[in-house]
């Protein structure tokens, strides 16, 4: 990658439908050069995919839960049920293995108390291996990124 494929990558983070012609301008590359350079950043895999991101509060989602998950034990066989369960569920928009106290964390989203009391019952508890949750509630967020650092 060189200055104008990090530029490039800049400015689609920030604009996924930005034009070839708009980003050609940003640049200082003809649109054909740009567009040849976005196609070659999809065939290497440094850009993964395009998507619209949805205002969590317009859509109703107001609330964001941390959610520390302990298994009952650390064998492979253990682990790979967990995380192939947890892609499963909507509302688990995050899940980290994790060194530490704790063996995941997962960023939950819901609508309010309820919605997650619901989450916990019927999802959280019943997911293979789990012996433990920890439960924070995120009071607002500051911010999210969604730009990787280039």
């Amino acid at each position: 990658m060189d200055k104008f494929d990090t530029a490039i990558l800049d400015i689609l983070q920030e604009d996924g439908q930005c034009s070839f012609s708009d980003l050609g301008e940003r640049i200082g590359l003809s649109p054909s050069a740009c567009h040849k350079r976005v196609k070659e950043l999809w065939a290497t895999g440094v850009i993964t995919q395009q998507v619209a991101l949805v205002d969590e509060r317009q859509a109703g989602l107001e609330t964001s839960v941390f959610v520390q998950a302990t298994l009952k034990n650390q064998q492979q066989a253990t682990l790979n049920a967990f995380e192939k369960a947890v892609t499963l569920h909507r509302e688990i928009m995050e899940c980290y293995l994790m060194a530490g106290l704790s063996d995941y964390l997962l960023r939950i989203l819901c609508r309010d108390g309820a919605d997650y009391e619901r989450i916990h019952t019927e999802i959280l508890t019943r997911l293979p291996g789990v012996d433990r949750v920890i439960t924070n509630f995120a009071i607002r967020k500051v911010f999210r990124r969604t730009a990787v650092p280039l």
